[in-house]
C-alpha cells in the first residue's frame, strides 16, 4: 500500500481563509490477480484454471512506551525481554522493538482562535524549551487551526524555522467556530508515514464547535493510530477566573457557570485524547509553568520505546492493551523503605509505564 499526500493552502487578502487548506488524497495501489482462460484449440487439452493467488495481509500493532521510576526519572537501557504486552489480557509475542535512540517526528498543532490571540505570548514564549530539548535528528512541523487547518512548516530538522514561524502566527479575530477534532484528525492523517516515533504537541483550549460526529470519528482514528498526543491546555487564567458580582451579579454568575461547564468538557476531551494515545494532558495555570511542561514533553519523546505485535484477531473490535515491565531492572526496585521487590513479579515492580490503551483491530 502506498499513500500520496497533497497539501494546499488558500489565501484571502494576505490572511489564511477558512476554506479547507489541508487537502489529503490517499491513493491505494492494489495488486490484482486476473485469471485468463485459454480457448481450446484442435489437438490441445483444455487448460486447467489457475489456482487463485493467496494474498497475505500482515498487520502490526505499534505501541510507543515510556517508563519512569517512582521519582519520575526516565528508564533507559531496557531490552525487548524487559517488556510484556497483553491484548485483552492475553500475552502477545513482541515482533518489533526499537530503542529510545530512534528519531522522532513532531507536529506542533496550535489553536489560533480569538481567545488564544489574547494569551498567545504565554505559551509561545516558552516554546523554545521544546525545540531546544529535542534531539538533533528529530523532525518538527507546524500546523494551525481555527475553522480550518493550515500547514505552516513541513517536517524538517531545522528547529529554528519552526521557532520563526511560531513568532509569525496569525490569529483569527472574526469567528468563534473551532474545529479542533477535525484538525487533529487531519494531522493524524498527515503524519501517517510509518515512522517509529511520532507525536503531536497540541496547544489548544480544548473547545470544539463541530459536534459529536467529529468526536466519534476522531476517537476511532486515535485508536487506530500510533501517534502519541501531548495536549497543553491554553487559557488557564480563564478556567480559574473568579466570578464577579455586582448590579448584574446573577447574570455574570450564570455566564461564569456556563464558562466553567464548557472548559470542564474541554478538559475531559484533552484528557481522553492524550489517554487514548499514551500521551499526557497538561493544564498550566500560569505562564511560568509552560517551560517545564515543554521540557518534560521533549524528554518523553527522547525516552520512548517502540513495541509491536501481530493482532491475535481481525474482528473489527476495540482491544485493550497493557504493557508491563519484568525481569531484573534495578531502576524499578522499590525506593520506599521496607518495601521489597521480587524483580520479575510485575505486581511489585515500581516502574510506571505509559502507552496507548486501546486499538481497533482490522476486520476480515
Amino acid at each position: 500500500m502506498r499513500a500520496w499526500l497533497r497539501l494546499e493552502s488558500w489565501s484571502r487578502g494576505g490572511r489564511v481563509g477558512h476554506a479547507p487548506v489541508l487537502v489529503m488524497q490517499i491513493g491505494l495501489a492494489l495488486a490484482t490477480v486476473t485469471a485468463v482462460g485459454s480457448a481450446q484449440s484442435a489437438g490441445q487439452e483444455p487448460q486447467k484454471e489457475p489456482v487463485p493467488a493467496i494474498v497475505a495481509q500482515v498487520d502490526l500493532v505499534n505501541v510507543e512506551v515510556t517508563v519512569t521510576n517512582e521519582r519520575g526519572d526516565f528508564i533507559a537501557g531496557l531490552e525487548r525481554e524487559n517488556f510484556r504486552v497483553f491484548d485483552n489480557g492475553i500475552e502477545q509475542p513482541i515482533t518489533h522493538f526499537a530503542s529510545i535512540e530512534a528519531p522522532a517526528q513532531v507536529l506542533v498543532l496550535v489553536e489560533t482562535s480569538p481567545a488564544v490571540y489574547l494569551i498567545h505570548r504565554q505559551h509561545l514564549a516558552a516554546a523554545h524549551a521544546l525545540l531546544e530539548n529535542l534531539a538533533i535528528d528529530d523532525q518538527v512541523a507546524l500546523a494551525m487551526y481555527d475553522q480550518s487547518t493550515q500547514l505552516a512548516v513541513n517536517l524538517s530538522s531545522d528547529k529554528q524555522a519552526l521557532a520563526h514561524a511560531l513568532g509569525g502566527l496569525r490569529y483569527s479575530l472574526g469567528s468563534a467556530e473551532l474545529n479542533l477534532f477535525d484538525a487533529l484528525s487531519a494531522a493524524l492523517d498527515w503524519l501517517a508515514t510509518g515512522q517509529d516515533k511520532q507525536a503531536i504537541v497540541l496547544l489548544s483550549t480544548g473547545l470544539d464547535t463541530s459536534g459529536t460526529g467529529s468526536w466519534q470519528r476522531l476517537t476511532a482514528k486515535l485508536r487506530g493510530s500510533r501517534v502519541v498526543v501531548f495536549a497543553v491546555a491554553l487559557g488557564g487564567e480563564l478556567r480559574s477566573a473568579k466570578k464577579v458580582q455586582g448590579k448584574t451579579g446573577a447574570a455574570q454568575e450564570s455566564r461564569g457557570q456556563d464558562q466553567e461547564l464548557s472548559f470542564a468538557k474541554a478538559d475531559r476531551s484533552l484528557e481522553q485524547i492524550a489517554e487514548l494515545t499514551g500521551g499526557q494532558a497538561y493544564f498550566p495555570r500560569e505562564a511560568s509553568e509552560f517551560t517545564a511542561i515543554y521540557q518534560q514533553i521533549a524528554r518523553r519523546l527522547r525516552n520512548q520505546y517502540s513495541l509491536g505485535f501481530a493482532p491475535p484477531a481481525r474482528d473489527g473490535m476495540v482491544h485493550r492493551i497493557e504493557v508491563l515491565i519484568v525481569g531484573d531492572v534495578p531502576a524499578c526496585v522499590a525506593l520506599k523503605k521496607g518495601r521489597k521487590s521480587k524483580g520479575s513479579d510485575p505486581a511489585t515492580n515500581t516502574c510506571r509505564v505509559r502507552s496507548r490503551q486501546e486499538y481497533i483491530a482490522s476486520a476480515r
